[in-house]
């Protein structure tokens, strides 16, 4: 019976149909202002052994402050403070996951069908259910809600992954160039908390035969929009590089970019840029931010020793340069973002960083890996000394000149 804004229904009494079997109780709202059939209601669920706790109000405005945790809501269209499909859409606008079915009176079917339009998982007519025909209607309902939230889900995230497909390409070009004195790996690992890819990236464009330019970059946060803003600084490095922007103010220039598209001041860019000159055998470094490349060469793994220089979108200056000159025709380099190095080792708050690194890429284990196999043992290892997934994504370039180690 009604009591109050609740009605608690009997559960002696059973009629001609035989009860549901127990199943999943369920919390359903009864948005209905007359209290006759508010009882009613009550009744009939309490005739089927309905497992459903009914909670009753008597308008959308009381609804509201108690469709917390429902699981459907049973709505009649004529409410003191709303009429016909204008109750509906308040319903559905408040009722997040629930289910909703609504009451109409067998002249009004017709709204019935507009309901089922808007949005409504189902129809009820007065008068012509019983307390099983209500209590399947009821449950139907809550399941169907669910299917639709379901296939809602995998919708969103089919289009999440066509979305990070697209953005992988824009990210992570194929290398731009024709020789055959140097080779380049690439690699790119998303992390393990990032339904997207993240604003890693990095491209390799050669404009002559003995020049080739080789960028890696990070876009700080994660998500669609740095992604997308790290779609943008690529895009922007290679047309500056082959416009053929002189060295000094290619970062300054894609700074600009950075800070004119970025949609928070706070948004910052980490970059690695080299300029290899083949015919001289040296390279140009440098670091906005980033760590440093490794180079393997005779044997040895060091950090190549250029200046850090600031933070792309922090405080506009151009990265000072750094000449590298190689010993030999034997040489690598290992350009990388910091979600390599920022795994745990020890099980402890101790960072791999860049010496754990060169440690690692020195390790006697690694003469035995291949070249182009090199940048996902590194990551499998690190993941090892972490004890699971990077947390951060993971892009690397490996350039290599006579096979060098």
């Amino acid at each position: 019976m009604v009591t109050g804004s609740s009605v608690v229904p009997p559960r002696a009494r059973l009629g001609s149909g035989l009860p549901l079997p127990q199943a999943e109780r369920l919390r359903v709202l009864l948005v209905e202002d007359d209290e006759g059939d508010a009882f009613l209601v009550g009744e009939l669920l309490a005739e089927a052994d309905a497992a459903m706790d009914l909670i009753v109000a008597t308008s959308i405005t009381q609804a509201r402050q108690q469709i917390g945790g429902v699981d459907c809501v049973l709505l009649d269209l004529g409410l003191p403070d709303s009429q016909g499909l204008d109750g509906l859409r308040q319903v559905l606008a408040m009722s997040s996951g629930a289910a909703v079915c609504v009451l109409t009176g067998r002249q009004d079917e017709h709204l019935g069908v507009g309901a089922v339009a808007e949005g409504a998982q189902d129809y009820l007519v007065k008068g012509q259910v019983d307390g099983v025909l209500l209590t399947r209607a009821l449950r139907y309902a809550v399941e169907r809600k669910r299917a639709d939230e379901n296939a809602r889900r995998l919708r969103e995230a089919e289009l999440r992954q066509a979305e990070s497909a697209r953005l992988e390409r824009g990210l992570l070009p194929q290398p731009l160039m024709t020789t055959r004195e140097v080779e380049v790996h690439t690699f790119y690992r998303p992390g393990r908390h990032a339904a997207l890819i993240g604003g890693d990236f990095y491209d390799v464009v050669q404009t002559t035969p003995d020049r080739i330019d080789l960028i890696v970059g990070d876009v700080c946060g994660h998500g669609v929009d740095e992604a997308a803003l790290g779609v943008e600084l690529r895009v922007a490095w290679r047309a500056l590089v082959l416009a053929g922007v002189p060295d000094d103010a290619v970062l300054p220039a894609l700074e600009q970019v950075l800070m004119s598209e970025r949609r928070l001041r706070e948004i910052f860019a980490t970059v690695a840029s080299v300029r290899l000159d083949l015919a001289r055998n040296r390279a140009t470094v440098r670091l906005a931010g980033h760590p440093p490349p490794l180079l393997l060469s005779g044997g040895e793994v060091a950090p190549v020793p250029a200046p850090g220089g600031r933070l792309l979108g922090v405080r506009p200056r151009p990265p000072r340069a750094f000449d590298l000159e190689f010993d030999s025709d034997d040489w690598s380099l290992l350009m990388y973002t910091d979600g390599l190095i920022e795994g745990r080792v020890g099980g402890g708050s101790e960072r791999l960083d860049v010496p754990g690194l060169t440690e690692l890429v020195g390790h006697p284990d690694t003469a035995k890996v291949p070249l182009e196999e090199l940048p996902g043992w590194l990551v499998g290892r690190a993941e090892l000394t972490n004890g699971g997934p990077l947390a951060d994504d993971v892009a690397m370039l490996l350039v290599s000149r006579g096979g060098g180690r």
